[in-house]
């Protein structure tokens, strides 16, 4: 059972809707092609087997009566009405039996009769032949499928005539290879023209998924977006224009979705730049006043002292935050950066190097290439990336972690790795870790640590370049990749 399952799922089966339409429709014409094929098959033999049975009720008894008496009736029954009994069709068998027992059995052919040795069976089909006057089909060994009647002769014996039903099935078989030709003929026919018209019928919705292709290829996450043209409609009362009015109905709510979307986008990047901008002043100048008031001669309470302290360090952070904003938001709107060689090695180096000064109780491994490699950008901005990477790892990894940084060339992309082994992103925010104000300190008890703008600066200013970062990340194991295009001279020489 389970053999003849797996069988029937390998089947070839059509999975398009052109293929399923032309599959059913030569199904359909091959069952029409079958049922009037068998029906006219039936009928030819029910018609051809009622004329032998014709046959066989004219020439009656007469050839097995005349066996016994050597091919002549009775002198009481000869005359010009019967003649010679043995003048039948060739082929014309007949039998007679006595008691249930065949006593004489001949053929007629073209030469005359000839006599036919019958085998037990053929006589005990004989006997069994039913004397009602109809016509009955048997098959003799001896000379193969007959239809015979039976009659009863003049001293009790039965008579039965028979012709042989070879003509018969000859024109059925060859009705039914007639039929198969032209019914093949036929389904070859319709199915090419059928799939054409399907194809044809079909072109509509081959348009609307044309349309829906190049829709899912548009970057729709953000900027704006124009769609293509709509796809064609044909009649509305066809379920294909059917399909395609709604499709072209959902573009145009999808699109003024996205428009409004793109306007509320642009009005939050507006304030986000203008609010950053507008901020760098007042932070600025708190910043300045408390360090001059720190700078003040005259004797200052202890508390006063650390309430300017924190000031200074609160507004100094701020303005870090508030430069961060006003980053993302030129990153945003799309603003261009540097396009300089940047000697990515001797700036993943000093980012290291300040590294290592900030976080002496962590291990700090470099593997950088022999030739200094290039790329091209802006140099401050690929340094912030690289910084950000090494603070991100020393604020979010126990004292004693190991943290590596390797710099490698593949093709034409330059590939940085900043790998540590420490405890590992969770699992709830690595989706999002790139993702603006995402903090790993919302997760856990502390509430310390930046904005959770470091990531999404470094994923923002990898794809302002033209590359891209990513995560892989478990207990033990961290690794933050950023890919960025190399520079092309030296692409084409490395």
């Amino acid at each position: 059972m389970r053999r003849a399952r797996n069988r029937a799922r390998r089947l070839p089966w059509p999975h398009t809707l052109r293929a399923r339409l032309t599959f059913g429709l030569v199904v359909l014409l091959a069952v029409s092609c079958a049922a009037v094929g068998l029906a006219a098959v039936v009928e030819l033999g029910g018609f051809l087997t009622s004329r032998l049975d014709e046959q066989l009720t004219e020439a009656g008894p007469r050839f097995p009566a005349s066996l016994e008496l050597g091919g002549r009736l009775p002198d009481d029954h000869d005359g010009d009405e019967h003649g010679d009994t043995r003048r039948q069709a060739t082929g014309t068998f007949g039998a007679r039996l006595l008691d249930g027992t065949v006593t004489h059995a001949a053929v007629v052919r073209s030469a005359g009769t000839l006599n036919v040795t019958l085998t037990p069976t053929d006589g005990k089909r004989l006997a069994a032949v039913p004397v009602d006057g109809k016509g009955h089909t048997i098959d003799l060994a001896a000379l193969d499928d007959y239809r015979v009647m039976a009659a009863d002769g003049i001293d009790g014996d039965v008579l039965v005539t028979g012709l042989p039903l070879e003509p018969v099935e000859a024109a059925v078989h060859r009705l039914e290879l007639v039929a198969g030709i032209v019914f093949g003929a036929a389904l070859t026919v319709t199915g090419v023209a059928g799939a054409l018209w399907v194809r044809w019928s079909l072109r509509p919705l081959s348009r609307v998924a044309a349309t829906a292709t190049r829709v899912s290829e548009l970057p729709l996450a953000s900027g704006e977006v124009t769609l293509p043209p709509r796809a064609p409609e044909s009649g509305p009362r066809s379920e294909v224009g059917q399909v395609a009015g709604a499709f072209n109905r959902m573009l145009g709510h999808v699109e003024d979705a996205l428009t409004k979307r793109h306007a509320s986008e642009e009005r939050l990047r507006s304030f986000a730049a203008d609010a950053s901008h507008e901020l760098r002043t007042p932070v600025a100048s708190v910043r300045g006043h408390a360090e001059l008031a720190l700078l003040h001669p005259g004797p200052v309470p202890p508390e006063v002292t650390r309430a300017l302290e924190r000031i200074a360090a609160e507004s100094s952070r701020m303005g870090a935050m508030v430069d961060d904003l006003l980053l993302l938001a030129r990153l945003d709107a799309g603003r261009p950066l540097q396009a300089l060689p940047v000697d990515v090695t001797r700036l993943v180096l000093d980012a290291v190097t300040d590294a290592r000064a900030a976080g002496p109780a962590h291990r700090w491994e470099l593997d950088l290439p022999e030739d200094p490699m290039t790329v091209t950008g802006d140099g401050h901005r690929l340094h912030q990336v690289v910084a950000n990477l090494l603070a991100n790892a020393r604020l979010h990894t126990p004292a004693g972690t190991k943290v590596t940084v390797t710099l490698e060339a593949d093709g034409t992309t330059a590939t940085l790795k900043v790998h540590d082994d420490g405890p590992g992103v969770i699992d709830d925010i690595q989706p999002g870790v790139f993702e603006r104000f995402t903090r790993a300190e919302r997760h856990t008890k502390d509430a310390g640590g930046g904005a959770g703008l470091g990531l999404s600066i470094v994923a923002a200013v990898a794809q302002a370049h033209g590359g891209s970062v990513s995560l892989e990340s478990a207990p033990g194991s961290t690794t933050f990749t950023v890919r960025l295009p190399r520079a092309l001279e030296q692409a084409d020489r490395g």
